[in-house]
């Protein structure tokens, strides 16, 4: 049968001096297998491996071995020894170890069955091994035993310490929190087997943060342990708790972890005003809603504790200031609330109190939580615009009233003490048409132009009173005027009427209904009356009948009207209305006769039938019209082949002036300059005329020179008037370009403004140039020679 044992000596016991032997036993059931190691017959074979098979439970059991883990030695650790009853000591038997860690971890003597451990062993990595172990006939090869399983346990020993595997933690408590409020659990781990020993038994303490923390031994809990812990004393501490394993006892490994506690805020320190008194000042030109001053209350807690709300709880100006917290600095607003004047009061005080809004019952013994303190504000003095009383107005002006008739007299007054003079004026860009005039001292508005109601109802306009001394103080009022109706115009036809009446129209036919308009607008309401003019009140071919409701019908008085006899008819219709003075006008309704059907349709209003003779035939007079549009179109071509023949030119040599204005290299103004002037009047002088050309294709971009020019100037007579009068138009036309050489060049030199370009001048004397050589260059030149002073032996010009 199988057996093994495990021999652990001192060495390997790591200095225990005893020896321990595991003894396996094996279940042989009913059948014990004894005798020494001889080979069995093939009978016997079969007969024992039917046995075997015939058997419900193993034949062997093995119990577990037991190995110490972190062995240092240097020789492989022995675990145990596997031993077959069959095996008789000469090497016969073969022992084979296979499973987890077989020839890795654990390797076996295949002669004798010791089994050792060749490589170190951890627990807290691996806590047992499975094996298979096996006795074979070292000849054969065939098995001795049935193949047994067995278990290696690695036993533990103290060599993990402690762990805080979520530290370092973060906690806070709030401040003046009672002895023994939790603040934060924390938990070490011990990798060691927690059932084998105390290896794995922590025990917790604290290092460091006493006596304002505790932690439970047993739980790792931390709790305050002091009382009245404040936060604005201090704020943060650090707590270092160690975790031993041994229950605590001398030996044990150990593990640290920091704690980092911080007190919260809570509402138990008071507000205070660093100051009881404060001293603002303010303008009295300080608009509504502008800030005076702050002031703040000091708060040593943070948060919504250190909240503050200001308001104003005393003083002779809580009417005209308030006051705001600014929610982002705690600080107090002191605004103006009413406008301020100086010359009424010159001074206010203000208690102002500063409060928390937010407070604790429990510390409500450490207050109160409130403060108070006084300001005192000074108004300020400055020199103010005029002031209109009252600060509206609203006229109401007849059409009709007379020019310089005063409607409304304006009221300004200087609120400062010097009470300066005021003078009044209108704001021209509200009154554009001029129709009001104010009195400069007096302030009474006056009409100055004629008003009319239907083409501007109301007028809104601004009256300007301005200290004398001091013209930058401006006040302005605005002042509406609504103008008033008068009946002052009369009724009109709403539209040009023209009626139409049939030859074959019977007596008392309506042929036309009229209606009447006026621009008036009387209080109650417009009725107009109608009637024919007095001198066509006995007409005998029309009647007009009023309908009362501001439209009047005209109808036929007879019947048998001729187209040959009549075709056209004008009825004068008299409107009048009921304003007072009572205004009326005469409106003409023109009526045409025309043909109609028997259903009275208009048919043909054309009389043109029975006005032409008799002899003369409509293809007759279409060639005499003919004939004249023949004879007008050969009277124009006449007239336009004589403007287009080219006359000649008659110039004699005194006249022939052009060389000396056309050679200047000067472009002009190109396309566009072609109304600038005239060019024949340049080949002829005669023709030019003091005619101005407006020109609206560009603005001029230089002045002209002429200004400039010394009148006394040696030219010729007809040169001359005709650059004065070339100057004359480019003067009087603001749109002429001004880039062409008359303007540009012909008044060079002294007494221009843009001074001599021409470098005949440029010597600094006149003995340096001498201009007797341009008499020898013909009578061409005989005129710029007399220009620049050639003169003969006599000294006269020539």
């Amino acid at each position: 049968m199988w057996t093994s044992g495990r021999m652990s000596n001192a060495k390997n016991l790591l200095g225990l001096g005893m020896s321990l032997y595991f003894w396996g036993l094996m279940d042989l059931t009913t059948t014990v297998l004894s005798g020494s190691a001889r080979p069995l017959s093939e009978g016997q074979e079969d007969n024992l491996s039917d046995k075997l098979h015939q058997r419900m439970k193993r034949s062997w059991v093995w119990n577990q071995f037991f190995v110490l883990e972190e062995y240092t030695g240097t020789d492989p650790l022995y675990v145990g020894k596997l031993h077959s009853d069959m095996d008789r000591g000469d090497g016969s038997i073969k022992y084979i170890l296979s499973g987890e860690g077989a020839g890795i971890v654990f390797t076996i003597d295949d002669t004798t069955g010791d089994i050792h451990a060749i490589q170190r062993l951890d627990r807290e990595e691996r806590s047992q091994y499975t094996l298979r172990a096996q006795a074979l006939d070292r000849r054969t090869g065939r098995p001795m035993e049935p193949e047994s399983e067995f278990i290696i346990k690695i036993q533990d020993i103290n060599d993990n310490e402690p762990k805080f595997l979520d530290g370092p933690y973060v906690a806070s408590v709030p401040e003046m929190s009672p002895v023994g409020t939790s603040v934060i659990q924390v938990t070490a781990t011990d990798a060691d087997d927690p059932t084998y020993g105390n290896s794995a038994r922590v025990v917790y303490s604290i290092l460091q943060g006493q006596p304002y923390f505790s932690v439970d031994s047993r739980t790792g809990l931390i709790r305050t342990a002091l009382m009245n812990m404040d936060r604005e004393a201090k704020e943060y501490y650090e707590v270092i708790i160690q975790a031993k394993d041994m229950g605590g006892q001398l030996g044990g490994l150990a593990g640290t972890t920091t704690v980092n506690i911080t007190l919260s805020d809570v509402n138990d320190n008071p507000p205070r005003f660093p100051q009881k008194h404060y001293q603002m000042s303010v303008l009295e030109s300080a608009p509504v809603s502008s800030t005076v001053g702050r002031v703040v209350a000091k708060d040593l807690d943070e948060g919504i504790n250190a909240e503050m709300k200001y308001s104003l709880v005393d003083g002779d100006g809580l009417d005209v200031f308030d006051i705001n917290t600014d929610p982002n600095y705690q600080v107090g607003i002191i605004t103006v609330r009413k406008p301020l004047s100086f010359e009424s009061k010159k001074s206010y005080t203000l208690k102002v109190e500063g409060a928390n809004p937010h407070l604790e019952m429990r510390f409500l013994n450490l207050g109160p939580f409130r403060d108070t303190t006084t300001v005192h504000i000074t108004v300020e003095d400055v020199d103010e615009p005029p002031v209109f009383e009252p600060s509206f107005y609203f006229v109401e002006v007849p059409e009709d009233v007379e020019i310089g008739t005063t409607i409304q007299t304006i009221i300004a007054k200087d609120p400062d003490v010097t009470n300066n003079s005021i003078r009044y004026s209108i704001d021209r860009s509200s009154d554009p048409g001029r129709f009001f005039y104010v009195d400069i001292t007096s302030g009474a508005l006056m009409t100055a132009r004629p008003l009319d109601r239907e083409d501007v109802s109301w007028h809104n306009i601004t009256v300007l009173a301005m200290e004398l001394n001091n013209p930058s103080q401006v006040g302005s009022v605005s002042v509406t005027v609504k103008v008033l109706d008068v009946n002052d115009n009369a009724p009109e036809f709403a539209r040009f009427y023209e009626a139409f009446v049939c030859e074959n129209a019977k007596a008392g036919q309506l042929i036309q209904t009229v209606s009447a308009i006026d621009r008036d607008d009387p209080q109650d309401g417009q009725h107009f009356y109608y009637s024919l003019a007095p001198e066509a009140a006995n007409n005998p071919n029309f009647t007009l009948r009023d309908n009362q409701d501001n439209t009047a019908w005209i109808l036929t008085r007879r019947s048998g009207f001729r187209q040959h006899e009549q075709n056209t008819f004008y009825l004068p219709i008299l409107i009048s209305d009921n304003g007072r003075p009572v205004l009326s006008s005469t409106g003409t309704l023109t009526v045409h006769v025309c043909s109609c059907d028997d259903d009275g349709m208009v048919m043909s209003c054309n009389a043109e039938a029975y006005v032409l003779p008799v002899s003369l035939s409509r293809g007759a007079l279409i060639a005499i019209l003919a004939c004249i549009f023949v004879l007008l179109v050969l009277v124009l071509l006449i007239l336009s082949m004589r403007r287009q023949r080219k006359q000649p030119y008659i110039i004699d040599e005194e006249e022939n002036i052009h060389e000396n204005i056309v050679r200047y290299d000067d472009e002009g103004g190109g396309e566009e300059d072609t109304e600038a002037f005239d060019i024949a009047a340049m080949w002829n002088p005669r023709e030019a005329q003091l005619v101005v050309k407006n020109r609206q294709d560009m603005l001029p971009e230089i002045e002209s020179l002429s200004r400039y020019v010394p009148q006394a100037c040696v030219m010729d007579n007809n040169v001359h008037n005709y650059v004065l009068a070339k100057l004359y138009e480019a003067d009087m036309d603001l749109w002429a370009p001004p880039f062409d050489s008359l303007q540009t060049y012909m008044f060079e030199g002294n007494g221009s403004v843009a001074e001599s370009l021409s470098s005949l001048q440029s010597v600094t004397t006149d003995s340096d140039q001498s201009y007797d050589y341009l008499t020898d260059w013909g009578p061409r030149f005989k005129k710029l020679a007399e220009m620049y002073g050639a003169t003969d032996s006599s000294g006269a010009l020539w």
